[in-house]
């Protein structure tokens, strides 16, 4: 079994020693990070420090040495923003420093996407996001989108004050069989209930897994909507879509 030591990285050692504290989690990381090469571990410090410009910079480098792509998404970008998943769920890191860590994955994902799609690399699955109507928040959805397209989900992101008939509509048109629905304000928490009951009128409950989540949203309030799930961050949507989805971990 890997140890802390193994990992080549001091930053990734000293990470994983003061943020992690769930033995699952730490066993995970820790073999992720000993196997891997030591530019994949520079990429996902990038990520955790939030560094657009050493993310691209050692995205480009690892492309150019051979590195392939799905390589460094899964060792490098997502590994690192796997990390900063759990510190925000633990508290010691807040929504404008994940916001800058989504953000240097992103440039990071930017070199790899073009690439995993002209090799015909099929997504995982596809998800339809969005805010539900009346509510124009959209970072806690955002950063949703930010790691399921990381764990290589295809996302359609709807933006914010969604109708329940766009949300259909984006259902039918990509034919996904995931709906991922946000709310901030308790005013606009019924709209996902009103959503999923259009679905049954329409005919399409069946088709479609849906999952709720936002800052006011629990597991009993998506219970009593009817809703097939509820994550309450970033890292539980995205265990929460390959769950509902039947896509291994």
């Amino acid at each position: 079994m890997a140890e802390l030591a193994d990992i080549a990285n001091a930053t990734i050692r000293q990470e994983i020693a003061e943020y992690l504290d769930r033995p699952v989690e730490i066993e995970r990381n820790i073999a992720l990070f000993a196997r891997t090469r030591p530019l994949m571990q520079e990429i996902a410090v990038a990520v955790i420090e939030g560094d657009q410009v050493a993310c691209d910079r050692l995205t480009r480098q690892a492309l150019e040495e051979g590195v392939h792509a799905l390589e460094i998404m899964d060792d490098g970008l997502i590994g690192g923003m796997g990390i900063v998943g759990i510190k925000f769920r633990e508290n010691f890191i807040f929504v404008p420093e994940v916001l800058a860590c989504a953000r240097s994955m992103k440039a990071g994902m930017a070199h790899i996407e073009p690439i995993l799609s002209a090799a015909g690399v099929e997504p995982v699955g596809t998800v339809v996001m969005g805010t539900v109507k009346g509510d124009l928040h959209d970072i806690g959805k955002n950063l949703c989108i930010m790691m399921l397209r990381g764990a290589g989900f295809s996302v359609i992101d709807l933006g914010v004050d969604t109708a329940p008939d766009q949300f259909i509509a984006a259902v039918e048109e990509h034919g996904a069989p995931l709906l991922g629905m946000s709310a901030l304000l308790t005013t606009t928490m019924p709209n996902m209930g009103r959503t999923i009951e259009a679905f049954i009128d329409a005919g399409l409950r069946d088709d479609v897994k849906i999952m709720v989540g936002g800052a006011p949203v629990t597991q009993e309030f998506a219970d009593d909507m009817g809703a097939d799930g509820y994550g309450k961050d970033a890292l539980a949507c995205v265990a929460l879509a390959k769950q509902l989805l039947g896509v291994a971990a």
